[in-house]
């Protein structure tokens, strides 16, 4: 997979991680989650999701595009970096003083989109890697 398919891909997921964590989050609302976090005293508006879930997964499609220029190991590179951030993204949540049913909430949803970037992106890397090694073996030895 090159940089523009990558990246055409990136912004592919992160539309649907957005829509994902947007559902999800009004799902949560209908079933009387309020998203009130105690430090600003109001709830987190739907939109919000959507433009927090966006940003941070463009963060994810630079740091994979990152790993497909610099890395000889992207997918994998990837999927640990992913991983890590994502468990570093529970911090906040847990520190905010929101009740249980929001804390639970807001870690869920930052699974929703670890699941939707983290298997494409990775996918995506592992396409690019089989093609490179593919392309290595069938390329003419020169002597």
């Amino acid at each position: 997979m090159n940089g523009t398919r990558l990246l055409g891909t990136g912004l592919a997921a992160t539309l649907g991680a957005m829509a994902a964590t947007t559902l999800v989050a009004a799902l949560a609302r209908a079933a009387g989650v309020d998203f009130e976090v105690p430090d600003g005293g109001e709830a987190i508006p739907l939109p919000g999701f959507a433009v927090v879930t966006g940003l941070f997964c463009l963060v994810g499609v630079v740091i994979a595009a990152a790993l497909l220029r610099w890395s000889a190991h992207p997918a994998n590179r990837f999927v640990w970096t992913a991983v890590v951030l994502t468990a570093i993204s529970f911090v906040p949540p847990l520190l905010s003083g929101a009740n249980l049913g929001t804390t639970v909430s807001l870690l869920g949803l930052h699974l929703v989109a670890a699941s939707v970037m983290i298997p494409t992106l990775a996918g995506g890397l592992r396409a690019r890697s089989r093609a490179s090694c593919s392309s290595a073996v069938s390329a003419p030895a020169h002597g």
